[in-house]
């Protein structure tokens, strides 16, 4: 029962977050935004998925039960959809599952983009972990772990590359922004 309850909660979320995305490119490309890594999207999808349907898999045919450790695991996942919301509500109609980039758009600097440059990866990062960890899923958790990095070592330096390119502040603003890890400093501009 705490399984599906679990499982139906991640599922929900990721279809609430395609809904708020796909209204999002709408409104973005109709104001000229480019897309970038329109090939390696389904890939990205799909990654997703299979995360989602192996961590299912494994937990039902290997009988996973519940952690004794749920309820750190829990706190912890808790605490990065606290980060999620505040990343999506930080760039408002520029989030997306996609790089879609506005032209000489100015960055968003406020919210968790303050203090990292890609809070949304770092919290898929714990997500890819903390799901199947909460139910001793290690299969799902080791094998989607690496593929996860895979995918980020193509994704991130595409879309950097392409708000370098495209924004009129992205390269100052993040030289001194770790990727993953927060960077507290005084503002400058």
């Amino acid at each position: 029962m705490i399984f599906a309850l679990f499982f139906a909660f991640i599922v929900t979320q990721r279809v609430v977050e395609l809904g708020i995305a796909r209204r999002n490119e709408k409104w973005i490309k109709s104001m000229g935004a480019k897309e970038y890594g329109k090939e390696h999207y389904k890939y990205m999808v799909s990654l997703h998925v299979a995360f989602l349907t192996c961590f299912l898999l494994e937990v039902i045919l290997f009988d996973r039960t519940l952690s004794p450790f749920w309820p750190a695991i829990l706190s912890l996942f808790i605490m990065t959809q606290s980060l999620r919301v505040w990343s999506i509500q930080s760039l408002g109609k520029y989030w997306n599952t996609k790089v879609l980039i506005l032209p000489d758009a100015s960055i968003v600097k406020t919210g968790p983009y303050k203090f990292l440059r890609h809070p949304n990866y770092t919290i898929v990062v714990l997500e890819i972990l903390l799901i199947p960890l909460m139910f001793h899923a290690f299969y799902t958790a080791i094998a989607f772990t690496i593929l996860n990095a895979w995918m980020l070592s193509v994704r991130i330096p595409l879309e950097e590359r392409a708000l370098a390119e495209l924004t009129t502040n992205y390269a100052t603003y993040m030289e001194d922004r770790n990727r993953f890890s927060p960077t507290f400093q005084k503002e400058s501009e």
